[in-house]
C-alpha cells in the first residue's frame, strides 16, 4: 500500500494501521474472502460486524484493498467494492476523510450511492439505486442488518445525514 493508499504525510502511519482478511457472502451466496485495512483501534470491532454479516447472509459485491484500483476512489466504487483505508481528503474537502484515519469503510457503494444535495450520482450503475424505497440485497437502510451491524459498533451511517446522503459510509465518528 506504500505510494498508492498510503504515501507520506498521511494522517495515520502504517503501524498504526491493521490488515484484515474477512469471510464475507457474494451476491452469488457463495463465501468469498477479502481485505480490509482499518484502523487498529476499531480492528476488534470491524472484525465483529463483518462476522455478523456473514452469518446473515448480507451479500457484499467485493472487498478488495483500493490499492488494486491505483488508489482511485472512484475507480473503487465502480467495481463495486467494500473498502477501508484510503488516505485521502474528503469528497469536495480540503480535510482529510475518516478513511485516511481507517476509520471509515464504504460497503457496496454501487447499490448504496454518494447522492448529491441536488439527488444525483457520478456513477451510472448507482441510479436505480437512487430511490431508497424499493429495498434490494445489498442495500443499506434503516433498521437493515447492515445499517444494525453497524450501529451495534457504535458507528454512524451516512444515510442519516441531512443535504448530500452517503449510503455506501458507516465511520466510527458518524462522519
Amino acid at each position: 500500500m506504500t505510494g498508492v493508499s498510503w504515501h507520506h504525510g498521511c494522517p495515520v502511519p502504517p503501524s498504526g494501521l491493521r490488515l484484515l482478511t474477512l469471510s464475507y457472502r457474494g451476491f452469488d451466496r457463495r463465501s468469498h474472502t477479502g481485505q480490509l485495512i482499518v484502523n487498529r483501534s476499531v480492528a476488534t470491532r470491524v472484525v465483529s460486524v463483518f462476522s455478523r454479516l456473514y452469518r446473515a447472509n448480507f451479500p457484499i459485491r467485493r472487498m478488495r484493498l483500493v490499492d488494486a484500483y491505483g488508489g482511485s476512489d472512484f475507480r473503487s466504487i465502480e467495481a463495486d467494492n467494500t473498502s477501508a483505508f484510503n488516505c485521502r481528503t474528503a469528497t469536495g474537502s480540503s480535510s482529510w476523510s475518516n478513511h485516511a484515519y481507517g476509520l471509515a469503510i464504504d460497503v457496496n457503494p454501487i447499490e448504496n450511492p454518494y447522492v448529491s444535495a441536488s439527488g444525483s450520482t457520478a456513477h451510472r450503475a448507482s441510479r436505480p439505486y437512487l430511490n431508497r424505497s424499493r429495498i434490494r440485497r445489498g442495500m443499506a437502510y434503516p433498521g437493515g442488518v447492515l445499517v444494525s451491524a453497524f450501529r451495534s459498533a457504535g458507528w454512524g451511517w451516512g444515510g442519516y445525514w441531512s443535504g448530500a446522503k452517503d449510503y455506501q459510509h458507516f465511520s466510527a465518528n458518524g462522519r
